[in-house]
């Protein structure tokens, strides 16, 4: 069931079966955890590789176009939210990595924008600091005119309505740790991991969670024999306390991940769980033990439900590709694609081919989700329909 593991891997390995001959089976959220998060041994403890020679691509990771986009798309967000005023624009992104994303923006804000560059206020924050001084090298620069800071996430939620501006995640809640669970004989089992033969087995038990009882209650789904679904119990509590910690402005999450009735769907009997090496993809969370990331769809449905129940109303909901093309995508390739040479040309088009093309698994799975709180129907261009948007071509 296991690979080679690196020495790494090998303490985690003691580590969680020390815990589980202390406690019993643990439930699959726990031992996800440990296998991302835990401070020495998990996965983004390390630094994890991002990009064509690492364990999977993020869009920034793609090309600066995409920074650029959304930096248009928080300069409309300022706008709307200081009309009659210079206040400070706070952009608050979790889940940084390298820094890609930061680094896009603030550069498109500082040449395209000064006004709205003057006004940012940009920060950093993540639970891991794998990433830290590679952040500070290659953003120092935006540290030193004022523009960026980096926050803990304890500082960012321990007071409650102190945000103005946008809370953006990129690829942040598909990385929570989950409960699987498995449809049994007409009700939900939860999945175990437990002490097997030189690793790890599964077995299923009772719910381990009194929030997993009343979970899918409102979603309307029907769940066949022996399906296998993903709960993030952490999506609910993060979008509670995202929704709570913003006094006024947006909350904008780009993820992988549908609405509940199609992350649920019968077809879907496996579940979306997922784990990445060096961009090949498995489904066996038991080999290399801190050293895969492992992710799983977002369900979309109870991030606006609950969202509402603390405050939050939709904006809008959209796949990527859509929110990207309403941003100007065509009209950016056309104008960047001028000078360069013909071989230039088609690497920045193909770039661009992984945020929109389905079958490059960005263009369809990735939604954008926008919810806005104290203000009155805004209108976002990254929102508007298809038919309305003038492409020159």
């Amino acid at each position: 069931m296991e690979k080679t593991l690196g020495a790494r891997g090998k303490r985690l390995k003691e580590l969680l079966l020390r815990r589980i001959r202390t406690e019993g089976p643990i439930p699959f959220s726990q031992f996800m955890e440990w296998c991302l998060y835990h401070p020495d041994y998990g996965y983004y403890s390390a630094g994890p590789e991002i990009g064509k020679d690492g364990d999977y691509y993020t869009s920034p990771s793609v090309h600066p176009l995409f920074g650029h986009l959304l930096a248009k798309q928080l300069l409309q967000m300022c706008e709307i939210l200081n009309e009659e005023g210079e206040e400070p624009f706070e952009v608050i992104e979790m889940a940084p990595g390298r820094g890609f994303l930061c680094q896009d923006i603030l550069e498109w804000a500082e040449r395209k924008s000064p006004p709205f560059y003057d006004r940012l206020k940009y920060y950093l924050v993540d639970r891991s600091h794998a990433f830290f001084r590679e952040q500070e090298q290659r953003l120092s620069r935006h540290e030193k005119a004022g523009r960026l800071t980096w926050r803990g996430s304890t500082e960012l939620f321990e007071q409650e309505q102190n945000i103005r501006g946008c809370i953006l995640s990129n690829e942040l809640v598909d990385a929570f740790p989950v409960h699987r669970l498995t449809f049994h004989e007409g009700r939900w089992m939860e999945i175990y991991v437990e002490e097997g033969e030189g690793g790890f087995l599964e077995r299923c038990g009772e719910l381990s969670d009194p929030r997993l009882e009343t979970y899918f209650n409102g979603l309307e789904l029907s769940p066949v024999e022996g399906q296998t679904v993903e709960v993030s119990l952490q999506a609910l509590e993060w979008i509670t306390k995202v929704a709570r910690s913003l006094q006024k402005g947006f909350v904008m999450t780009i993820d992988y991940g549908f609405p509940a009735h199609e992350l649920y769907a019968p077809h879907r009997l496996e579940g979306t769980f997922r784990c990445y090496f060096r961009n090949r993809i498995s489904q066996n969370p038991y080999e290399r033990l801190g050293e895969q990331d492992m992710t799983s769809h977002v369900n979309f449905t109870v991030l606006m439900e609950k969202g509402e129940a603390e405050g939050l109303k939709l904006t809008g909901f959209v796949p990527q590709y859509r929110f990207l093309l309403a941003l100007g995508l065509l009209d950016e390739l056309s104008s960047q694609t001028e000078g360069l040479s013909e071989t230039e040309a088609l690497q920045l088009r193909l770039s661009a081919k992984h945020w929109i093309d389905p079958d490059l698994g960005m263009g369809e799975a990735m939604k954008v989700l926008i919810q806005d709180k104290g203000i009155e129907n805004p209108r976002l261009d990254g929102l508007r329909d298809l038919d309305a948007i003038e492409v020159a071509f």
